[in-house]
């Protein structure tokens, strides 16, 4: 990894977060986080001391041997640069913290109003009754009429249990930072990460959303032996095979009948990632 370099003198920074834990089904969106990093020679900026928000006893502390050497690994949220040709990304990674959230929060809120993001992008993953052998469903929102317009998402309207990412959210709204979220949905019968198809399909979704290309890898030849790994499994269980079938039944019935509002939806979003390309 690059040395550690402090926050300052950011091209257009766009905030890109994922959480593990409850927002993290099949590690699929700190996937995407860990990708980029890699991909893109990510440099630490700051990491979170883990003593007030974590326990230990649910996210224990990792001993690896590195070089020869016996070292420990404690869990934490990083934030991380990772330098496109047309922006720089700011990335943030760890565990979903469990206790003080609020004073969590403010550390990362006070770090949002010191670099003035253009964008924060909050990933997540859900488990859901979709089938591995069908596109990962992917969707998006928005936390403003105007962003939602800008970017061809929905607008955000759920109500209920959160975790940090919708707290994040909320505290983004207080600021005045535009934020939206995007969650995968991942098969609940094989949801043990990693799930390079979730991730890949959070990749591309995030592509979109900058409006960049970003480096995928080798991420699609994983999704691949991934889909590979799952259809053998299946096939030796009668009884998941046959709910798996239901489930393609259902997906592919979906499909061949949309109704007119979301093939309207979907072509305003296609007009509008034209013109944003052509701007």
């Amino acid at each position: 990894m690059a040395e550690a370099r402090e926050l300052r003198g950011l091209r257009n920074p766009v905030v890109v977060a994922a959480f593990g834990g409850w927002n993290d089904a099949g590690g699929a969106a700190s996937g995407v986080v860990d990708h980029l990093v890699e991909r893109y020679e990510a440099g630490l900026a700051f990491a979170i001391d883990p003593e007030d928000y974590y326990d230990f006893q649910v996210n224990r502390p990792m001993v690896k041997i590195v070089d020869g050497h016996r070292q420990l690994e404690w869990p934490t949220t990083e934030v991380l640069v990772a330098n496109l040709p047309e922006r720089d990304l700011v990335l943030i990674a760890g565990p979903e913290p469990n206790y003080h959230w609020q004073d969590y929060t403010a550390s990362l809120a006070s770090m949002l109003r010191s670099i003035k993001p253009e964008l924060v992008v909050l990933l997540g993953a859900m488990l859901t009754d979709t089938p591995h052998t069908r596109p990962v469903p992917v969707s998006g929102s928005a936390d403003s009429p105007e962003l939602s317009e800008e970017l061809g998402l929905e607008l955000s309207t759920y109500e209920g249990p959160t975790g940090i990412l919708g707290v994040i959210s909320s505290e983004c709204g207080r600021l005045r930072i535009p934020a939206v979220s995007l969650w995968a949905s991942v098969p609940h019968y094989v949801a043990e990460p990693p799930n390079p198809t979730a991730t890949l399909a959070l990749l591309s979704a995030l592509e979109d959303v900058l409006n960049v290309p970003l480096d995928s890898g080798d991420l699609a030849e994983a999704a691949n032996a991934w889909v590979e790994q799952v259809n053998d499994l299946v096939a030796d269980d009668p009884d998941i095979a046959g709910y798996v079938s239901s489930l393609e039944e259902r997906r592919d019935e979906a499909s061949l009948d949309p109704n007119g509002e979301s093939i309207a939806a979907e072509f305003e979003r296609y007009l509008r990632r034209r013109n944003r390309r052509r701007g």
